[in-house]
């Protein structure tokens, strides 16, 4: 037999076990553990132990289970229709899972609560919900007539945003989206797996949201007074600075952004930029951060990752005039892709970055020398890796480099 390892109530591990039910298949579950982590490279739940081997990431063993039986078609009855499945299984990781994880972590627990995340993650799981709720204005399912390895993993991907956060007036443009829901929430073999999934009434939050204001009874009408011959016109509203500018202003830098871009181009070796860099960089106005995305199990394909970097890098244009960094993709498809790179950054924060780019809070900053804290020589190979490698990083193969300058 074989044995489901995975943290309690993780929907991840319900697309592999409603999958088991279908297929008729006895699959035991048991709780996450250090010898559970050991046994998956990523050292991340679920993973699926089999006489044959293990088997993780939570698609994989979904689609594993899936395959053990040809007759119930969980991955299509015929070739286009696998595909199709395919296309929403992806469709799922990327525009269903990853903000529904964002928005409902908190509440549960696993993670602290972000307002920045918090509202970026409603607004894109919006955006996946409308293209959803427009594709099943004529269908039951998403492909074919039957319940399919897809309408699993879409469903069990909304179980808490249904049942916790999503409430009517969230829901109130999605209503195929609901139907939907439902229909598959309560067939035998989904209610065995994830049991009743009544719809919310209400939002719950997390601890530390604030609580949504609620509308205030409207007030009888004033009477009309004579309006005066002529209003004064309004004040003028006094535009605020950028904070890189007020810090250029008020704790003025040596270093000089752009003549460092030059450099690192145009030197004739990398050996001789990262010189340049470390002789004139100015550790008391600007500091090196390192980068990881939270998600890096989310990505699939290279072209899809690397469609990410380029997106974070256009989305925070607003501070090119004060930021540098190369961010890279490692790893491969068959392994995991890796998202990561060492930004140069104006002051002492990172807020300012997450300000002008809200995709900066899906990833992990960590400081690796500026205001109070020196360089060290490992510090000054690492950013040298960073910015210069092409082939390895980290004994890690290099997909793609993208440098923001």
């Amino acid at each position: 037999m074989s044995t489901l390892y995975t943290f309690p109530g993780n929907f991840r591990a319900f697309k592999a076990l409603i999958a088991a039910e279908y297929n008729g298949m006895d699959i035991s579950v048991e709780d996450w553990s250090e010898e559970a982590a050991a046994l998956s490279p990523l050292g991340k739940a679920p993973v699926l132990s089999t006489p044959s081997g293990v088997v993780f990431e939570s698609n994989a063993i979904a689609r594993y289970i899936a395959r053990a039986r040809a007759d119930t078609e969980l991955l299509g009855a015929s070739f286009v229709e696998q595909a199709q499945v395919d296309s929403w299984i992806d469709f799922c990781a990327n525009e269903i899972e990853l903000p529904a994880s964002m928005w409902t972590y908190p509440v549960l627990g696993y993670m602290p609560f972000n307002l920045v995340a918090y509202t970026k993650a409603k607004e894109d799981l919006a955006k996946g919900l409308k293209t959803l709720d427009t594709y099943l204005l004529t269908r039951t399912y998403l492909v074919g007539e039957k319940i399919t390895l897809a309408d699993i993993c879409i469903t069990s991907a909304l179980v808490y945003v249904m049942k916790f956060v999503a409430d009517k007036t969230y829901l109130k443009p999605f209503g195929n989206v609901v139907r939907y829901f439902t229909t598959c929430a309560n067939q035998p073999e989904f209610k065995a797996v994830i049991g009743e999934t009544p719809l919310a009434k209400e939002e719950m939050l997390a601890p530390g949201a604030p609580t949504p204001k609620k509308a205030e009874p409207a007030k009888k009408a004033a009477k009309k007074e004579k309006k005066p011959a002529a209003d004064a016109p309004p004040p003028a509203v006094k535009k605020v600075e950028h904070p890189y500018k007020i810090m250029d202003k008020e704790k003025p830098s040596k270093f000089s952004m752009d003549a460092w871009k030059k450099a690192y181009s145009n030197a004739a070796t990398y050996e001789a930029g990262m010189q340049y860099f470390w002789e004139n960089a100015d550790l008391e106005g600007w500091s090196v951060w390192h980068q990881i995305y939270n998600y890096n199990e989310e990505n699939k394909r290279i072209f899809m990752a690397s469609n990410a970097i380029g997106g974070f890098q256009q989305r925070s244009d607003e501070v090119r005039k004060w930021a540098f960094g190369v961010m890279d993709l490692v790893g491969t498809e068959e392994t995991v892709l890796e998202i990561k790179g060492i930004w140069l950054l104006r002051g002492d924060t990172v807020d300012h970055l997450k300000e002008a780019n809200d995709d900066a809070n899906w990833y992990t900053w960590k400081k690796l020398c500026g205001p109070g804290l020196a360089p060290t020589e490992e510090v000054k190979k690492q950013v040298f890796d960073y910015w210069c490698q092409e082939n390895e990083l980290e004994g890690k193969p290099i997909q793609d480099s993208k440098v923001f300058k």
